[in-house]
């Protein structure tokens, strides 16, 4: 009688170290998969290569690593301030909050239809691999879902994801538009690197002129006739250095064909040519923009033009932008700028 009840007692033992060893096995696996399903977070950034974007309705985009800078579809410059935020939210991206059942499936259907891909590389190696949806209710953060690598296909579940410490939704931030990757700085000129500058004004010809540089600290103004004009040489020294670093407001190439076929075809009110120290000269026509009646209600006057931006046209009439004369207005002077103060009439 004894033994038959050490016996069950044993068995019953053995029993519940079986279940046991099952329910951890389990629950272990289930937390191993639960943390690489909400591993979104890129520690190391520096080691990033290359990363492709592309969206639902096809458009793609594919960042490189160059030793020069990062390149938008093997063809443009890409814009820092852009590439050094996607790396932050690719470092700094985590989970606020698993999917609730009752929501999960709506979430995945609709991220189906209008989700971002995204690949991240380490040379040409795959390193990471998620799609980023909409929004929450609140604004709060992003829905994303991460891929297994190792078989290619979704984990099972999606997740509200955030930065710590910012509030908002991080979509935005992965950017499938080329056109919005690309440098928006146009002119970026050192006075050793200019040789000639020219400035035609259409709308007052007689204030045109010419700046030739002999060196960094021997210049020529000139009217375009070629009559030399006496200057200040503080304020041509000045005026040189207004050609770094000035940027676009927005390009406009790819959005309004009827618009830009119209400004190439339209005389412009100023021409700005500059050639370099390699003899290549590159041109900038500059084209009016026309008020509106928001404008005018606005400042309280019937402008004919808008006073505060106005149209380019450049690299050989093929690109269109929107700049604002904030930044374009002080490379657009009249060659009274130049003038010394006793010179300027009163």
């Amino acid at each position: 009688m004894k033994n038959k009840s050490s016996l069950i007692v044993i068995t019953a033992l053995c029993v519940l170290c079986a279940v046991s060893f099952w329910l951890y096995k389990n629950k272990t696996s289930g937390s191993t998969l639960n943390k690489e399903a909400r591993d979104f977070a890129v520690t190391d950034t520096a080691a990033i290569t290359r990363i492709f974007l592309a969206d639902k309705e096809g458009r793609k985009v594919n960042l490189e690593r160059k030793n020069n800078g990062w390149i938008v579809n093997g063809k443009y410059p890409a814009r820092t301030d852009a590439i050094s935020l996607l790396l932050y939210t690719m470092k700094m991206v985590d989970v606020k909050s698993p999917v609730s059942k009752s929501a999960r499936e709506a979430v995945i259907k609709r991220m189906a239809t209008s989700s971002i891909k995204v690949e991240i590389y380490e040379d040409d190696e795959l390193i990471k691999q998620y799609y980023v949806g909409h929004e929450s209710m609140d604004n709060d953060g992003s829905y994303m879902i991460l891929t297994d690598l190792s078989s290619g296909e979704n984990y099972d579940e999606p997740y509200l994801t955030f930065i710590p410490g910012f509030t908002g939704f991080l979509g935005p931030r992965y950017i499938t538009d080329e056109t919005d990757w690309r440098d928006r700085m146009i002119l970026n000129y050192i006075p050793p690197n200019i040789k000639q500058i020219k400035m035609e004004l259409a709308e007052n010809p007689d204030s045109s002129f010419v700046i030739n540089l002999k060196s960094t600290t021997q210049f020529e103004l000139n009217k375009l006739n070629g009559q030399p004009i006496t200057f200040d040489e503080t304020k041509m020294k000045q005026y040189l250095a207004y050609f770094q670093n000035v940027s676009y407001e927005k390009l406009l190439t790819e959005y309004n064909k009827k618009l830009c076929d119209s400004l190439r075809a339209s005389m412009p009110y100023i021409k700005l040519s500059i050639t370099d120290t390699k003899n290549e000269t590159k041109m900038f026509n500059f084209h009016h923009k026309n008020s509106s009646f928001e404008i005018n209600k606005k400042y309280g006057i019937d402008y004919k033009y808008d006073p505060d931006r106005f149209f380019l046209t450049y690299d050989n009439n093929k690109e269109v932008a929107l700049v604002q004369y904030y930044v374009f207005g002080k490379i657009l002077p009249t060659y009274a700028y130049f003038l010394p103060k006793n010179s300027v009439k009163k």
